[in-house]
């Protein structure tokens, strides 16, 4: 499976409307300018009204009035996030998506108890990558929200990037909880952690998945490895999910992902009561392109 996939899939579901929290960005306005080409989506664009006029007109001339596109206008970016987070608590739009603002800002929104998306549970940072020579996509989190997460963080970690692996047709995910080392030890908390998200998934209190760790990184991914180390596990191998222990190590394998192994991404924010995609303003408009299908694949519609 290609990341490309997910935005065939996104243009065969139902149409669904994206808001754009301050929507003033080059490289936001090319990616919803793909989106709109492709028939994705629809969007509600919140921020500037004139500066983004003048984005999409300098990309494509009458892209600012195509009928997939409005425009509202917000006085600052505090405004456009609040106005866009209202939109979809209030079911006129199905995803969020940050545009010119930081995320702070855009999650104080979202985490607002009048008007917010708050939904009881934690919110962690899903990335499906696609890797060179890689024989599948593979899921990394918690790469950006969650720090250092205990036991029952990581279990509603995985239950949301299970959610999101689903949605994309991974059917049964394997979820390989990471580690420096396979085998359990006392003094590491991130190899007690995993031992017990395992047995917590055989006893049925995680679902839809296949969870087995602790696995070092070499193991959750090459067959080989694993095989050469002597794990018989159904995951090891194989795993389509990477749970990373910490906010440092997810960092790091998603930039070394990225500007190493030269991958794709897509990525989401999941647990709120949408999907938000949160990206960088570094992130090429390809990679706000991707991150929006899987936004849209993972949505539900109201």
């Amino acid at each position: 499976m290609k990341l490309h996939s997910l935005i065939e899939q996104a243009t065969q579901r139902e149409e669904m409307k994206v808001a754009v929290a301050a929507a003033g960005d080059e490289e936001i306005i090319k990616a919803v300018a793909e989106a709109v080409k492709l028939k994705m989506a629809s969007f509600i664009l919140f921020g500037d009204k004139e500066r983004i006029s003048e984005l999409l007109e300098n990309h494509q001339q009458g892209l600012a009035k195509s009928e997939r596109i409005r425009i509202e206008h917000a006085v600052n970016v505090s405004m456009a996030a609040e106005k866009a987070v209202k939109s979809v608590k209030l079911n006129q739009a199905d995803v969020l998506m940050k545009g010119q603002v930081e995320t702070a800002r855009l999650l104080k929104a979202v985490l607002n108890k009048e008007y917010g998306l708050r939904t009881g549970h934690i919110l962690s940072h899903v990335a499906v990558f696609e890797v060179p020579d890689y024989d599948r996509l593979i899921v990394v989190t918690d790469a950006a929200m969650n720090i250092a997460p205990d036991l029952q963080q990581k279990v509603q970690i995985v239950i949301n990037a299970v959610k999101v692996a689903r949605s994309i047709g991974i059917e049964k995910p394997k979820v390989a909880p990471i580690a420096a080392v396979e085998t359990v030890n006392p003094a590491m908390q991130a190899t007690l952690d995993a031992a017990a998200l395992s047995v917590m998934n055989a006893r049925g209190q995680i679902s839809d998945c296949l969870v087995d760790g602790p696995l070092a990184l070499d193991n959750a991914v090459s067959l080989y490895a694993a095989q050469t180390k002597g794990i018989n596990s159904e995951v090891a191998g194989k795993a389509d999910i990477l749970l990373v222990p910490s906010i440092e190590i997810g960092n790091v394998l998603y930039k070394s992902l990225m500007y190493f192994a030269k991958a794709k991404v897509g990525a989401v924010i999941a647990g709120a009561g949408a999907p938000i995609v949160l990206t960088s303003r570094a992130d090429s408009a390809e990679s706000k392109l991707y991150s929006l299908a899987l936004a849209l694949c993972t949505a539900s519609k109201k």
